[in-house]
């Protein structure tokens, strides 16, 4: 139990660090330059929920929610993942 909580613990960790790290890349972003759609696409794969709110939602997201839903949304993987390499054994 204890090692499949910290499998979690490290899936939310890894989602809060990559919702930082385009936080910090898209405040950073030169406006004169147009972002290309490869970026945009690979924020959106690792952003699911940011992806999904700012397509369909059509509403502005902050930093902190962002982060947020980014961890909780990578807990939940690793629990999905979790959940079937236990029943898999």
């Amino acid at each position: 139990m204890r090692n499949s909580l910290i499998r979690i613990v490290m899936w939310a960790s890894a989602g809060l660090i990559v919702a930082v790290g385009w936080g910090f890349y898209f405040a950073n972003a030169n406006r004169d330059e147009p972002i290309g759609p490869i970026i945009y696409g690979l924020a959106g794969l690792t952003q699911p929920f940011v992806a999904v709110a700012v397509r369909y939602g059509n509403f502005p997201i902050g930093l902190r929610t962002a982060v947020a839903a980014n961890a909780a949304t990578y807990a939940l993987i690793g629990l999905i993942i979790g959940t079937i390499r236990r029943y898999s054994r």
